[in-house]
């Protein structure tokens, strides 16, 4: 496999397949993971899936106010971070969450973050599912659109004027390439040769809208051609290709081959997140295709062929994912609220004296009920 060139737009509408549909694998694309590689990414796949469900049960019940999925996303999600080194940087958008836990991530934290406790390691102050973790080296959620992709090239670029080994990637779904960011970050990196890796998750809707509705080009990957990107479509539901497809990228952005722009064919599964209803929009009829095409039944597929895995281990692998979710949610649940004057900590170093005054007016004033 090789990524496309900007001229080569015949190739534009190749796609990176590696598992077959008996689970056996091809072997000119296989990135030959060891069987434990690939347990783990399956087990971190499934995790994922999980943890998904339990938080939408929580939205649902109103004990958290807002969650965003990858459902049907965790191959593209979770294969991209396996396939950066631990040196490098990744910059998401607001799916992947399964990438910042495969990194290092603290579940207990990421719950923490979701419930805005005052282990939250922003301390309440944004969303659920909006964090960051420096130790992962994974760069704070934002929901303005397209934001973390030049957040990511500029990351890249001066890593390389610093003459430090460190490729960036940044998520972003199909829908990003229609804003102003992308067209910045790509024509930036295309320049400037960044060593970055810009990663569409393409799952086909945009919230309510398909991607046929949002460009006229044959596919998503060629919008490198105009920017002078190389880019390579890859099976998002493989995560076995989307391996190949990102190590290669990353491989080829820290030997000074410059940026590439990855298209992972994937399909969102749920709403856009708990405040949307796909039923709205589209049909269980669209559904079917992509349920047969489910990323953890395809690996869980290749698994059998590899002969290392049965209903034991499953079961067992269920067994203990429900425990370690139940326990970082109990945690959560269990912890205070972040305190309200720690409203005012970590933006000066010195607090002014107008912020001091409104602080101890605040503070001196009745407060709301479980605030202190």
């Amino acid at each position: 496999m090789n990524a496309v060139n900007r001229s080569d737009s015949q190739s534009s509408l190749e796609v990176l397949h590696v598992l077959r549909d008996d689970g056996t694998v091809d072997p000119a694309t296989d990135p030959r993971l060891s069987a434990d590689d690939v347990l783990r990414l399956y087990a971190a796949m499934v995790r994922t899936r999980r943890i998904d469900e339990r938080l939408v049960n929580l939205q649902r019940q109103g004990r958290i106010g807002f969650h965003i999925g990858s459902w049907g996303e965790e191959a593209s999600v979770v294969g991209a971070a396996y396939a950066m080194r631990s040196q490098d940087y990744m910059f998401p958008a607001y799916r992947e969450f399964g990438a910042a836990l495969f990194r290092g991530f603290s579940l207990q934290r990421y719950m923490d973050n979701m419930f805005g406790n005052a282990n939250d390691p922003v301390k309440g102050r944004q969303m659920p599912d909006h964090y960051s973790c420096v130790a992962a080296k994974f760069g704070s959620v934002s929901s303005p659109i397209g934001t973390q992709m030049t957040h990511a090239v500029g990351f890249a670029w001066g890593a390389k004027i610093r003459g430090e080994d460190i490729v960036t990637l940044s998520f972003f779904g199909e829908g990003s390439t229609s804003s102003n960011e992308f067209h910045n970050a790509m024509n930036f990196a295309g320049v400037f040769h960044v060593p970055t890796v810009l990663f569409c998750r393409n799952n086909r809707w945009a919230i309510s809208v398909p991607s046929e509705r949002q460009s006229a080009s044959a596919t998503f990957a060629e919008k490198g051609t105009a920017y002078g990107v190389r880019f390579v479509r890859c099976d998002g539901n493989d995560v076995l290709a989307v391996i190949r497809a990102t190590r290669d990228a990353v491989e080829r952005a820290a030997a000074g081959g410059g940026p590439t722009l990855v298209e992972a064919l994937t399909y969102r599964m749920s709403g856009h997140s708990t405040s949307d209803d796909p039923t709205i929009y589209r049909s269980e009829q669209q559904l079917e295709p992509w349920r047969r095409r489910d990323p953890i039944e395809r690996l869980r597929q290749h698994l059998g062929v590899l002969g290392v895995w049965d209903d034991a281990k499953e079961e067992k692998l269920a067994t203990e994912i429900e425990a370690e979710i139940q326990a970082a949610v109990d945690n959560a649940e269990a912890t205070e609220a972040p305190s309200l004057s720690s409203m005012f900590d970590d933006v000066f170093k010195d607090l002014p004296w107008h912020l001091r005054e409104q602080r101890d007016e605040l503070l001196g004033g009745p407060r709301a009920s479980g605030h202190h």
